[in-house]
C-alpha cells in the first residue's frame, strides 16, 4: 500500500500535469479545429441554459476554491489571522453550496445527453464519459464533506495542503501527508489526477480558452427561413 501511495501521490502528479500541458499545447497546434465544445444547443435548447448556468458557474467556484485554498502558503492564513478551523468550515459550507449547484446543473446536461435520442446519436462515447466521470469526482467531492465535519479543527485539511504544495514545488515527501487521510479523500484526488491527464483528449480543453464571461455569454438564437 505504501508502495502505492508513493506511485500514486508523489509519481503520478506529475505524469497528469505533463499530459496537461504537452498534450494541451500539442493539440492547439495540431488540430486547433477540434478545441470546441461540441455544443449540442442547435439540437435541443431545453435544460441546456440553467444546467450550463448551473454546472459552470458551480465548478468555477470549486476550481477557485481548490487552487486558492490548497495552494496559499499557511503562513498567509497565519498572518491574516485565519484559523484552520474557519477555513474547514469555509470550505465546507462554500464547497458544499457550489458543489450541489455544480452537481444539478450536471445532471440536467447529463439527462438530455442521454435521454434526448436527436443529441444522444449525435454523442460520442467520450462525450458521455466525459459527462460521467465528472459526476463521479463530484460525488466523492461532496462525500468528502461528511467527513472533513468530523475533523472541524481543520488539521486534516492541512495535510492536503502541504501535500499540493510540495507537489508544485517539486519536494519529496508529498505523499506521506495523504498516506493515512480517509479512502474517499483518496479516490478523490486520484480521480482529479486521472481527469487532467486526459484533459487535453477531450471537449474539456474548451475551459482554457474561454473567456471569464463565458457563463454570462448569451446564447445563439437559432430561427427557420421565412
Amino acid at each position: 500500500m505504501a508502495s502505492f501511495d508513493y506511485f500514486m501521490f508523489q509519481i503520478f502528479p506529475y505524469i497528469a500535469i505533463t499530459f496537461f500541458i504537452l498534450g494541451s499545447v500539442l493539440r492547439f497546434d495540431r488540430d486547433p479545429y477540434s478545441w470546441r465544445t461540441k455544443s449540442s444547443q442547435l439540437l435541443r435548447r431545453k435544460q441546456l441554459i440553467w444546467g450550463s448556468i448551473l454546472f459552470h458557474g458551480g465548478i468555477l467556484v470549486i476550481l477557485i476554491g481548490h487552487a486558492v485554498g490548497l495552494l496559499t502558503p499557511i503562513a498567509v492564513f497565519d498572518a491574516l489571522g485565519i484559523s484552520h478551523g474557519a477555513k474547514q468550515i469555509l470550505a465546507i459550507v462554500a464547497g458544499g453550496i457550489a458543489g450541489v449547484f455544480c452537481l444539478i446543473g450536471l445532471l440536467m446536461l447529463l439527462h438530455r445527453r442521454l435521454f434526448d435520442a436527436r443529441i444522444r446519436n449525435n454523442s460520442s462515447f467520450a462525450d458521455i464519459f466525459v459527462l460521467v466521470i465528472l459526476l463521479v469526482q463530484l460525488l466523492l467531492g461532496l462525500f468528502t464533506i461528511t467527513v472533513s465535519m468530523e475533523h472541524l479543527d481543520g488539521h486534516e485539511m492541512v495535510k492536503f495542503m502541504e501535500w499540493a504544495q510540495h507537489i508544485v514545488t517539486f519536494r519529496g515527501g508529498a505523499y506521506s501527508f495523504i498516506e493515512n487521510v480517509a479512502l474517499v479523500f483518496k479516490l478523490h484526488i486520484g480521480l482529479g489526477l486521472f481527469i487532467l491527464l486526459i484533459f487535453p483528449f477531450t471537449r474539456l480543453v474548451h475551459a482554457l480558452t474561454a473567456p471569464i464571461f463565458f457563463i454570462f455569454r448569451p446564447y445563439q438564437i437559432v430561427r427557420s427561413k421565412g
